[in-house]
């Protein structure tokens, strides 16, 4: 049986806290985190979200929507063998070379493909913008104005110590090259509830980080009917005709869904994280604990 931890916030109250205060790894969910930091810079005239990048033929929302026609290195067999070796991890360069990652497989903003290389674009973007390293640069813009400190990012396997990783005990954070935050499943709810309804971002940006792009459903064992993706933003409707807007994330050993919704009772979000879990039943557990705040 799967060890579960779970926290809910309703009307940015936390009503039920995690059944354990422990550090998880929040593995995808950091795109959503770094998608806020990116829009800081947005928000602060340091970058456009629609121009052409300086260096490269796309765009920031192209970026952020997974539009950039960018590969991804799960792709690699070889990648998925040598973490599973223990091997140590890649450097982003030698990554980026057996990937041919120059190459696009799609012309920027024709088609669809999610790539965790084009958040690694965005983590160096926002280092060059901002004169700072990525952890900092995150700390700064999103965790301290959001009131939630005690996340950090993971670069070695010392910083994995006291982390729950499930039965992936022995993986190196380097292998999630655009970084690997961990923290409280209480403060992943805290951080989406605050990101998506305080004033971090002005009223403009957050519309524009919730436009989605549809791209179809249902999905076989996971409970969409309607699948879209936003900036850093898993969206779309769900049994129980709820839509949902954050992110789930799947590495080895564990998975965390995090997502925030409106029911009639107000603004809801819960964060689920589940052991050597398949992400369709963690998706499955974290809605129908909103489906309970209707």
């Amino acid at each position: 049986m799967s060890a579960l931890s779970n926290s809910l916030v309703i009307n940015s109250q936390l009503l039920a806290t995690a059944r354990s205060e422990q550090i998880v790894p929040w593995w995808s969910f950091g795109k959503t985190v770094l998608a806020a930091t990116a829009l800081t810079l947005v928000r602060d005239g340091l970058l456009a979200l629609d121009e052409v990048l300086p260096a490269d033929p796309f765009t920031l929302r192209q970026l952020l929507r997974h539009e950039s026609g960018l590969a991804d290195y799960g792709e690699l067999a070889d990648y998925h063998a040598a973490v599973a070796r223990g091997d140590e991890p890649w450097s982003a360069n030698e990554m980026l070379e057996r990937l041919d990652a120059t190459r696009l497989r799609y012309q920027p903003g024709v088609g669809w493909g999610y790539s965790n290389v084009g958040y690694l674009y965005i983590a160096r973007l926002i280092e060059t913008l901002t004169g700072t390293t990525l952890e900092r640069a995150i700390e700064q813009r999103v965790l301290q104005p959001l009131g939630v400190p005690a996340v950090r990012l993971a670069k070695t396997p010392a910083d994995l110590r006291g982390v729950d990783m499930g039965s992936a005990a022995a993986y190196h954070p380097g292998w999630v090259y655009h970084g690997l935050l961990v923290g409280r499943v209480s403060d992943a709810a805290l951080l989406l509830d605050r990101l998506l309804g305080t004033g971090l971002l002005p009223e403009t940006l957050l519309v524009e980080m919730q436009k989605r792009r549809i791209l179809g459903g249902p999905l076989a064992g996971r409970p969409w009917l309607v699948a879209g993706y936003a900036l850093g933003l898993m969206q779309g409707a769900v049994e129980g005709g709820l839509v949902l807007s954050g992110h789930t994330g799947v590495g080895p050993g564990s998975v965390i869904a995090v997502y925030r919704c409106t029911t009639d009772a107000g603004t809801a979000t819960c964060a689920v994280f589940q052991k050597d879990a398949r992400e369709g039943d963690v998706e499955a557990e974290l809605v129908a604990a909103l489906g309970r705040c209707r």
